[in-house]
């Protein structure tokens, strides 16, 4: 590819001026920056994720039962157990949607237990 030099660049920034007009120039430059940020943030946001969704696999996979803590009340309510489900797929068969999915619905879950333990302490 050939170097490009100063009467070159000055003879495309010329064309380009006659084509869209100098108005319209600065707000197509602004408007592709502003695509560029929203797509590199995006790209990263699903790189996090993805991230993010390997650790707590597999941080939940190693973690043992955590003890509880002595509770300042004097008789806890005992909380209901849930009804069992069945097990679901194994995660190498989902897409990563449908991890993010069920990884969602059981923070519902335990946020809904969370709450109900709440209400009766």
């Amino acid at each position: 590819m050939p170097n490009l030099g100063v009467p070159e660049l000055l003879i495309i920034a010329l064309v380009l001026v006659l084509l869209f007009g100098a108005k319209k120039l600065p707000e197509m430059a602004r408007g592709i920056g502003r695509s560029l940020r929203i797509f590199k943030s995006e790209t990263a946001k699903l790189r996090d994720d993805d991230d993010d969704t390997q650790h707590t696999v597999q941080q939940q996979a190693q973690q043992a039962p955590v003890q509880p803590q002595p509770q300042p009340h004097p008789q806890p309510q005992p909380v209901q157990p849930q009804p069992l489900q069945a097990a679901p797929a194994p995660a190498a068969a989902l897409t990563p949607e449908e991890q993010a999915r069920q990884l969602e619905e059981q923070a519902a879950k335990l946020r809904a237990g969370a709450a109900q333990a709440d209400k009766h302490a």
